[in-house]
């Protein structure tokens, strides 16, 4: 496996005897995949997410990536947030410039990279404009190319358009899975939305809470190309529900 996760738990003192963050969690990832981590709030997926990043120290069990213990972040291993970290005071290109100033880049390939990686997220013609002059869901895909730009081996993504209206949101998981395609970056993608995972994913890791652990995968078999409204669709949603129902853990509106 190219991401292997063993026997990983996690508490914080602030539970005191509270049930763990995370509990025994055991998780292989392929090179090239597209993880889902779905469940409620609470159940320790942005937990282990930042584990797996190198934000977070596990109290038990190790993450393994490309061979190698992880153990603090790595440029090559991003994480993209909801809130988008741009630079409000650097343009668009600037602001995906970022980490190729870092690993000092010849200028004239810099600004050839940022093209490209404009170009990629549809954002070429905003190139020199300014974060606040920017849509929400604008903003998310400059925090995209900015990551991609450095040519990421893994891309962390917590809950990245939950803050987002419905369309916008709906557009940004079509750009994932066609930059997902062109770039065949691993991708682990947190979120509480069902239909969500079910788009974007090759597997849905369901975590359960109290204490945080897995509590099914399911392997997504479909191709890449997805109708949301699709038989192949519905039935895969409907076996999330399912799976999740099982736990009566939260009402399933909660996962909408």
């Amino acid at each position: 496996m190219f991401i292997d996760v063993q026997n990983v738990s996690k508490a914080f003192p602030c539970q005191g005897d509270g049930p763990a963050a995370l509990q025994g969690i055991d998780l292989g990832i392929k090179k090239g995949e597209l993880t889902c981590l779905l469940g409620p709030s609470g159940c320790g997926k942005s937990t282990l997410l930042n584990i797996m990043a190198g934000f977070l120290k596990a109290d038990t069990g190790s993450v393994i990536i490309d061979g190698q213990a992880v153990s603090a972040p790595q440029r090559r291993r991003l994480m993209i947030f909801q809130d988008y970290g741009l630079l409000p005071w650097r343009t668009v290109a600037q602001n995906v410039a970022l980490g190729l100033e870092v690993d000092k880049m010849d200028p004239s390939k810099r600004k050839a990279v940022i093209t490209h990686y404009l170009e990629l997220v549809g954002l070429a013609h905003a190139r020199d404009q300014f974060p606040g002059q920017l849509s929400g869901g604008m903003q998310q895909r400059v925090a995209i190319a900015r990551a991609l730009a450095v040519q990421p081996e893994v891309l962390f993504m917590d809950e990245p358009f939950g803050a987002l209206d419905a369309i916008t949101r709906m557009k940004l998981q079509e750009d994932i899975l066609a930059l997902s395609r062109e770039t065949g970056t691993t991708i682990i993608f947190v979120t509480h939305d069902i239909e969500e995972a079910v788009y974007l994913a090759d597997r849905i890791v369901i975590l359960a809470a109290n204490p945080g652990r897995i509590h099914t995968v399911l392997k997504v078999d479909m191709p890449h190309l997805r109708e949301r409204t699709s038989d192949d669709f519905v039935v895969m949603r409907d076996r999330v529900f399912q799976a999740i129902n099982l736990k009566h853990e939260h009402p399933l509106e909660y996962y909408l």
